[in-house]
């Protein structure tokens, strides 16, 4: 089945509304519900143990999905265990219950088409499976979310939850048994002040900004700043919600979505998807700190609605008093965007309820662990010797302010997330699951979401409890084949399925079979090509331009200011309308050379390129027409100029 055919096979796969709409049950979507009989459940009170012990063979800190699944994970094979919060959080979930961002950004199985009336399969099993199977869905109600994930908790006996810490920081001897620092425990902080030190063979940090290992002294990169973007923050959302809006609603909703022609858009049985241009003509109140983008709306069973589409931008998710910023700002503007959207016949009676207590921040920090996972390994659907988690979700890179669109660098179908991404370098004691786990930023806009890291949390609980058996450090874990085999064997038999697999780039990449590929790895390396939804803006023979080819440099100058010195913009002096002008070997030639920083003519430019060993005869040989260059043809003297100046490969 070819790339195109599977696609347009998933994106058909659109409920119709009628009287049975609201009652529906994918496959493993979820339990059965009926919103018109509202089979809402009672919110329960989440219990801390009372008395906490001295030792524990894992601590977990943070109860965000991934941190739920590793210490479940960790208590089933056999580990005596602490999940612990310091976030003054009531209910278990973290983004998902308190953030209340209710829709799941899955990671489905593209090679297979779905069956009629069935949810398409994804890659995750195990504990998410299991939680998953409790709730509604893709999109959930939060109270049977927070109820599902608690449901796990306390069904394990070997489990201690605390949710009462005001302070929960690292015990690290800075001579460990193997010579590196090693975390031995933390240190809690309970609500009357008092201090208590409780040891543990391994602490998984599954915090959202892995604060546990920062304060352990493990090394990050902060958002962009591998991209050489340091002061850049992905948008941050506050979710609000939205009362009044009843069956009828919903209808006029589903009507509106399902009757607009744009294959972009759509219902399921608890959520909505678009309004692009319909919120298009919002004016910001807050035009520089705010901007809506199209609606992710999704449906609660007592009648409410969650919207998730308001940017706030520079908000750094690292400073309390940013966050704090950011909430007061979503306070000021949320108002506005009410009353915008009461301009509709759906939204007429849609009143402000509540804005979610905790912000949607999507990026902060990066670890670099034993391997960072790379936008090369989801533009090559890599498999890992090592895996422990499997995305296919788009490399999502949100907007970074009101000016900015956003992009989808690359659309995988599958990749291998391996057990070295949570493994840091220099620290034992400690594994590091979620977000902030070992990604590259433009890997993280994919391998951020909540299946992958409940995957990751999962093979995390279980390798505590194996490298115990052995005796050996999670580092030393991370070399030996063998020991990962068998943590695999295990995960298997525990619901994960993590069998290798491959791909064949004549049926799913062909973009990998074009004779400009070793050019596109690096100009997506670089953030300089996206794909889009599908990879179908993977377009190597579209015509480059002047204009387009100085602001690619730009972009490597960005990534390597000390090797690309110059100003690429001086190679269009004396060119009118650059972005229309067809772009021939001599102007890229001299565009490269100004941005590399050495003097030289139009006319010589080329010349000079090749005797300095920055573009190869072999990249010039392959141009079939040297009057009008095509992006892939330009990436290729990109990949030359950048392997022979950083000793970069691609």
């Amino acid at each position: 089945m070819s790339k195109k055919v599977i696609i347009t096979a998933v994106l058909a796969v659109l409920l119709g509304v009628s009287a049975g709409w609201y009652y529906f049950q994918g496959k493993g979507g979820g339990r059965t519900v009926s919103l018109d009989k509202k089979t809402g459940q009672e919110l329960h009170k989440v219990v801390s143990v009372e008395q906490l012990q001295e030792q524990y063979d894992v601590i977990v800190v943070g109860t965000d999905p991934e941190g739920i699944s590793a210490a479940i994970s960790a208590a089933r094979n056999g580990s005596t265990t602490l999940l612990v919060d310091g976030r003054e959080r009531e209910v278990l979930g973290g983004l998902m219950t308190v953030g209340w961002l209710n829709s799941i950004d899955m990671n489905w199985d593209r090679t297979k088409a779905p069956l009629p009336g069935r949810e398409q399969d994804h890659l995750n099993e195990g504990i998410f499976t299991e939680w998953y199977k409790k709730t509604e869905g893709h999109s959930f109600d939060v109270t049977t979310a927070a109820n599902a994930f608690y449901e796990l908790v306390r069904a394990e006996e070997k489990l201690d939850l605390f949710m009462n810490a005001q302070m929960i920081e690292p015990m690290v001897n800075k001579e460990g048994a193997s010579g590196a620092a090693a975390v031995e425990g933390i240190v809690v902080t309970q609500s009357d002040g008092t201090k208590q030190e409780i040891m543990a063979r391994a602490v998984i940090d599954a915090t959202q900004d892995a604060d546990i290992a920062a304060a352990a002294g493990v090394k990050f990169t902060i958002g962009r700043e591998d991209l050489g973007d340091a002061n850049s923050r992905m948008a941050v959302t506050a979710v609000f919600r939205l009362k009044n809006m009843d069956d009828r609603a919903w209808d006029l909703i589903a009507k509106r979505l399902n009757g607009d022609g744009d294959s972009n858009t759509g219902v399921s049985k608890m959520s909505a998807w678009g309004y692009g241009k319909e919120m298009s003509g919002y004016e910001p109140a807050n035009k520089e700190r705010t901007k809506m983008r199209g609606l992710n709306i999704g449906r609660q069973l007592d009648g409410t609605i969650l919207i998730n589409a308001l940017h706030l931008f520079e908000i750094d998710g690292l400073s309390e008093e940013s966050l704090q910023e950011g909430l007061e700002i979503a306070r000021q503007e949320i108002p506005h965007v009410v009353k915008y959207l009461q301009n509709y016949k759906e939204f007429k009676n849609a009143e402000l309820d509540a804005i979610a207590p905790e912000l949607y921040v999507r990026e902060t920090r990066h670890m670099v662990g034993l391997y960072r996972l790379s936008v090369i390994d989801l533009l090559e659907n890599r498999d890992q010797w090592d895996r422990i988690a499997f995305g296919s979700y788009p490399a999502d890179i949100q907007r970074t302010s009101p000016s900015d669109n956003g992009a989808i660098v690359v659309h995988p179908l599958r990749y291998a997330v391996p057990f070295r991404s949570i493994v840091p370098q220099d620290v034992d004691g400690l594994l590091v699951v979620g977000r902030s786990a070992s990604y590259d930023t433009l890997a993280h806009g994919s391998a951020r979401v909540i299946p992958t890291g409940m995957a990751e949390g999962q093979a995390a609980g279980a390798a505590a409890q194996l490298a115990a058996e052995q005796g050996v450090t999670f580092r030393e874990m991370a070399e030996s084949k063998p020991l990962i085999e068998e943590l695999q064997r295990r995960l298997n038999e525990q619901g994960m399925k993590l069998e290798p697999y491959s791909l064949e780039p004549e049926t799913y990449m062909e973009y990998m079979e074009h004779p400009n590929y070793p050019g596109l790895k690096a100009a997506v390396y670089m953030g300089i090509a996206y794909g889009s939804y599908g990879n179908e803006a993977f377009d190597l023979d579209q015509p480059s331009n002047a204009q387009r080819m100085v602001n690619q440099m730009n972009g490597a100058r960005r990534m390597y200011p000390d090797h690309f010195k110059g100003d690429p913009n001086a190679a269009l002096k004396n060119i009118e309308e650059p972005a229309k002008k067809p772009l021939d070997l001599q102007q890229a030639s001299f565009t490269m050379a100004k941005a590399i920083g050495f003097k030289t003519t139009r006319e010589q430019a080329l010349t000079d390129l090749k005797d300095k060993g920055f573009v190869s005869s072999a990249t010039i040989e392959i141009i079939s027409n040297q009057d009008k260059l095509t992006d892939g043809e330009v990436f290729m003297m990109l990949k030359d100029a950048v392997e022979s100046l950083t000793g970069q490969t691609f």
